[in-house]
């Protein structure tokens, strides 16, 4: 089985930015989870959640993380696929899944003008906070690794390449 990465975290943490980096580090193919199920059912997450629903967009993430996995690679999932106990568990089987840890105020300065992300655009930055709040020990109980996700994208990606090697 090829070697799997799958990137969690929070919108606006870096798993897209870092899982391209990491994927030509460790010479391996790159897909985001959130594109594959865009281009698997031919709609964008807005236009799923909109004519199908949030459930319905879970249960694709579901799909996505064991057909990617499957395929191996680093795969940069969508904020809330790793919410879910049985996306994670699935996830484990097929590899790792590093969550990358980076301070709110962060990730909003990324994620407030970001009209692809219908969360976004449905809550305050308030009310993203609780949200961000309740989410965090889900990432990190539902991870084999953590890594602190505030350097640059190559630091980020080195470090990740780094316990990856280091337990093969």
């Amino acid at each position: 089985m090829a070697e799997t990465v799958y990137l969690c975290g929070f919108m606006g943490c870096g798993k897209t930015t870092v899982g391209n980096v990491l994927a030509k580090k460790l010479q391996l193919g790159y897909c985001d989870m959130d594109a594959y199920i865009e281009q698997t059912m031919g709609m964008t997450i807005p236009e799923i959640f909109e004519e199908k629903g949030e459930e319905y967009f879970r249960q694709q993430e579901t799909l996505a993380v064991k057909a990617l996995g499957e395929r191996g690679g680093v795969i940069a999932c969508g904020g809330g696929a790793m919410l879910r106990a049985e996306n994670a568990e699935a996830a484990q089987k097929y590899g790792r899944v590093v969550f990358i840890d980076v301070p709110y105020e962060v990730c909003w300065g990324r994620i407030k003008d970001d009209p692809g992300r219908p969360i976004v655009s449905r809550n305050t930055k308030e009310s993203l906070k609780v949200i961000y709040d309740d989410r965090s020990p889900v990432y990190r109980a539902h991870s084999t690794d953590s890594v602190d996700g505030t350097g640059s994208p190559e630091e980020i990606a080195e470090c990740i390449a780094a316990f990856i090697k280091n337990e093969n």
